[in-house]
């Protein structure tokens, strides 16, 4: 039986052409939580526990991801397009009742959640985003041999099934290398939820998935983007960006300042862990959901 967050309720919820697996508890004001690669909603349990005290908390698998539904990616790229994946956020938020809400994303999830930002201000009242760059800044700043770590990237992006079929051939051997190698806290991802991100990842249409959401990064994702830049489009909501502390590595960018490019009202910090922010510092990342959800569009408390 698959892995769940203790005390949430679960269904498949229909959202334009697909269905998303979605856990739901708690009440109060809204937030969702999206996971990252290679993951599913798990990767926020300790979070979405804590948060479900006194907010509504929703955790979806991302279409592509975990239970959710897997399309077969169009030609166009769009299937899985950031901003599609965006509106299926607002409109699962919508079923449930709800016109505004907080968004967090990590990963993967930070790239829908930042997309969502930007189309859909009226639906997002705060956002963060945990350890990933915009698409266009991310493939602006990769270069040399500091790209080393991000070689999944170039990889999945390949616009033939060169990556699939490789994949399949070990999916284990590929996925498990980024819990290995992405995690500074050795315990925080425990055996049996690894074994759950293994199981959903390895299957056939989910490995197609995930190279289309890549796939849709190099090419739509980055389009998208860089047409925001050129109109001058920001986030205009309060936002919290955080992302590992690299320690003595000199990073090929500057976080804060390519946030800084995107959000005014604007936080940022580094977080003493590897990639995995929600499940290797999960009591940081919940201080910092609960200091985002109070500040209003001034940076001050909302009361």
């Amino acid at each position: 039986m698959a892995i769940r967050i203790p005390g949430f309720g679960y269904e498949r919820i229909r959202v334009g052409d697909v269905r998303l697996e979605v856990a739901v508890a708690g009440s109060g004001t809204p937030i969702v939580l999206l996971h990252g690669f290679p993951q599913t909603h798990l990767a926020w349990r300790h979070v979405a526990a804590d948060l479900a005290r006194d907010h509504q908390v929703i955790c979806p698998d991302l279409r592509g991801y975990g239970s959710s539904d897997k399309p077969v990616a169009a030609p166009d790229g769009h299937t899985y397009s950031k901003r599609t994946m965006a509106d299926d956020i607002v409109s699962l938020m919508r079923s449930l009742g709800h016109s505004r809400f907080a968004l967090a994303g990590h990963d993967r999830g930070g790239l829908v959640a930042f997309r969502a930002g930007l189309d859909h201000p009226e639906a997002v009242s705060h956002l963060a985003v945990l350890d990933v760059l915009p698409a266009a800044d991310m493939w602006a700043t990769l270069q040399g041999t500091a790209g080393i770590f991000a070689f999944h990237l170039y990889l999945l992006a390949q616009p033939t099934e060169l990556a699939e079929r490789m994949i399949r051939a070990d999916p284990d051997l590929f996925f498990g290398h980024f819990f290995d190698s992405w995690t500074r806290i050795s315990d925080a991802i425990p055996r049996d939820v690894r074994a759950e991100y293994l199981s959903a990842a390895r299957e056939p249409d989910a490995i197609h998935a995930l190279c289309a959401d890549y796939r849709a990064s190099a090419y739509v994702d980055n389009a998208h983007d860089e047409a925001d830049r050129a109109s001058g489009r920001r986030l205009d909501m309060p936002v919290t960006a955080l992302w590992q502390d690299p320690g003595d590595t000199v990073l090929p960018f500057d976080p804060a300042a390519i946030w800084t490019g995107w959000a005014s009202d604007l936080r940022t910090g580094t977080v003493k862990c590897g990639h995995f922010l929600p499940e290797e510092q999960p009591e940081t990342i919940i201080a910092a959901l609960r200091g985002l959800i109070d500040r209003d569009c001034h940076g001050k408390r909302e009361r």
